[in-house]
């Protein structure tokens, strides 16, 4: 069938050929003429511009999205209305989707493994933390809406039903109504009632449990099924459908899907934090081998290569009490090479910074493996 945007212009972008079907827009590639590069632009029926309460949703939307700037969330340029079209212009990504990387997998029989699984999620929890502190929910998690650019960094994007956590727009929409993907909306989006970012910890363990086990937790053919799951039923062990899951895996996931938001982790950085520590568990005796190469491959670029030697650390004997037995493991400055625990960012002694990260420069503390902001793996001390 005939797209009759394709080749023409909208604003300053030439619409060159379809890139995908959402929900209630298409997105196309555009190139963008006066700043000579390509996006992409989703665009929405006419007959929604008509709807003039849809159309003040819209750009609420593009307003708020505008607003984030993060290395794992879509970032927007642009947003407007042209001869009945709305659109809103956004980098383009073109890694594909993470279904994409959960389709191949379970087309190899295979499902995520605890490197990968850190290197896609903690950065997606981490750009969460972010947009929350920021007033602005998701609400609509699933794999299709994280893209994966060319160096395999997972990208948020569709904020296309966020709604401001504070926000004064109420009137737009009212809470839980119609929003999300059955497979991965939170027991209180199914009963439609408000939700906080809670709501997106809960789908972010869905995809977690999909992308580890190979299939989401609750499965079923319609809308009041899958609704009756989240509310009601409790999740099956991620380790039954897949063994080689880690237990401190399973726990981050299992404590994501708790019915009740309380239960759940009560911000997107404790999530990401668990994960962090979940992987430190899995290794051999619980913490990071003392010589050798990592148990697990990490990811870097296109392909897997195992670890060079751990950091230089040394065992203090633990006095006895919880948190200093959790402490054990100490890590060497690199400059007057000081015992630091590998909660610190900066020495005890010199204040030199451990363990910033060489693509976005944040300062991560010496235990991390991978940045909490754009998801690297991070060079050895």
């Amino acid at each position: 069938m005939q797209d009759d945007l394709i080749g023409t212009m909208l604003g300053n972008y030439r619409i060159i050929a379809p890139l995908g079907q959402g929900g209630m827009a298409k997105v196309y590639r555009a190139y963008q003429e006066n700043l000579d590069r390509e996006v992409a632009i989703k665009v929405l029926p006419p007959w929604y511009a008509a709807d003039r309460n849809f159309v003040e949703r819209f750009n609420l939307e593009a307003r708020l999205v505008a607003r984030l700037s993060h290395p794992n969330i879509v970032t927007v340029h642009d947003a407007s209305e042209q001869n009945g079209h709305l659109y809103i212009v956004m980098q383009l990504i073109s890694g594909g989707t993470l279904k994409q990387r959960l389709d191949q997998l379970q087309a190899q029989g295979r499902a995520m493994d605890a490197s990968e699984t850190m290197t896609i999620f903690v950065p997606l929890a981490d750009a969460l933390a972010y947009a929350h502190k920021q007033g602005i929910i998701h609400r609509d998690i699933k794999p299709v809406n994280v893209l994966m650019d060319q160096a395999r960094r997972p990208i948020l994007s569709d904020f296309g039903i966020a709604k401001a956590l504070a926000s004064t727009n109420d009137h737009l929409t009212r809470p839980g109504a119609g929003v999300g993907t059955p497979e991965y909306m939170s027991p209180e989006q199914c009963q439609g009632k408000a939700v906080d970012g809670r709501a997106d910890i809960y789908a972010l363990g869905v995809v977690m449990f999909e992308a580890m086990t190979g299939r989401p937790p609750f499965q079923g053919d319609n809308y009041p099924a899958l609704a009756h799951s989240h509310i009601y039923e409790i999740p099956p062990r991620p380790a039954s459908l897949n063994p080689a899951i880690p237990p401190a895996f399973e726990k981050v996931i299992l404590t994501a899907l708790m019915k009740h938001p309380q239960q759940r982790y009560q911000n997107a950085q404790e999530m990401m934090q668990a994960l962090e520590q979940a992987f430190a568990q899995s290794r051999p005796q619980g913490g990071l081998p003392a010589t050798g190469v990592s148990a697990f491959p990490i990811r870097r670029d296109q392909g897997f290569v195992p670890l060079s030697p751990v950091r230089e650390f040394a065992q203090i004997p633990a006095t006895g009490s919880p948190s200093d037995a959790q402490q054990t493991w100490r890590y060497s400055c690199p400059r007057c090479h000081a015992l630091n625990k590998a909660q610190v960012r900066f020495c005890t002694r010199c204040g030199h910074t451990l363990n910033a990260c060489p693509r976005c420069s944040n300062q991560n503390s010496i235990g991390n493996r991978f940045c909490t902001r754009c998801g690297l793996s991070l060079p050895l001390l």
